[in-house]
């Protein structure tokens, strides 16, 4: 992940404008708005990948076509001033602007978000993200933390309250971790 020195902007919309037009490396390459810095990362490792595809798969057979499961969509936290494409994210369809609305989607219309950590971000993921999902009130953080001091781990983060999620709850990988509603559904992490 590299920080690329940026101008100082006055306003929230000129710091999207600049991360809208910017000429990455390939597609596969990722830009993102931590805090005002544009952050770009390269393509993930095929682990990362693979992991992000059991858990849309497992959410692609247990969802309502009306919510969206996607891995490259640019969610937005304008009061962070930060603008994050997640691994993984739920959105209801009708949440989606049109292709005349270029604009990334607000993060509290998000129902869940997954987060698989890299060597590169982990940091990030487990503070600075953790900390703007819950100030946008994202219901469902999920933490796949390969990394994690305990050991590869799987972290739930709910019920956001006051900038922070008032539970947590965690899984070693090889045991599902389970998805309370709207999804009551269960993440197998074997694979992982």
């Amino acid at each position: 992940m590299t920080a690329a020195p940026a101008p100082s902007y006055s306003t929230w919309d000129e710091l999207v404008q600049t991360w809208q037009h910017l000429d990455l490396p390939n597609k596969a390459w990722r830009a993102e708005i931590i805090e005002e810095s544009i952050v770009m990362s390269p393509p993930p490792a095929p682990a990362h990948n693979m992991i992000a595809d059991v858990v849309h798969r497992e959410l692609v057979g247990a969802l309502p076509r009306e919510l969206g499961i996607f891995q490259t969509l640019g969610i937005a936290v304008p009061l962070r001033r930060s603008l994050f494409i997640p691994d993984v994210v739920v959105v209801p369809r009708a949440e989606i602007p049109g292709r005349e609305d270029p604009q990334p989607v607000p993060a509290e219309r998000a129902l869940l978000v997954v987060e698989i950590t890299s060597k590169s971000n982990a940091d990030v993921d487990r503070k600075q993200k953790l900390w703007t999902y819950a100030h946008a009130e994202v219901p469902l953080y999920v933490l796949i933390d390969e990394f994690a001091e305990e050991g590869p781990t799987v972290f739930l983060h709910s019920d956001p309250q006051d900038g922070s999620y008032g539970k947590r709850e965690q899984v070693s990988f090889g045991k599902p971790i389970e998805l309370p509603e709207p999804f009551g559904l269960a993440i197998p992490t074997d694979e992982f």
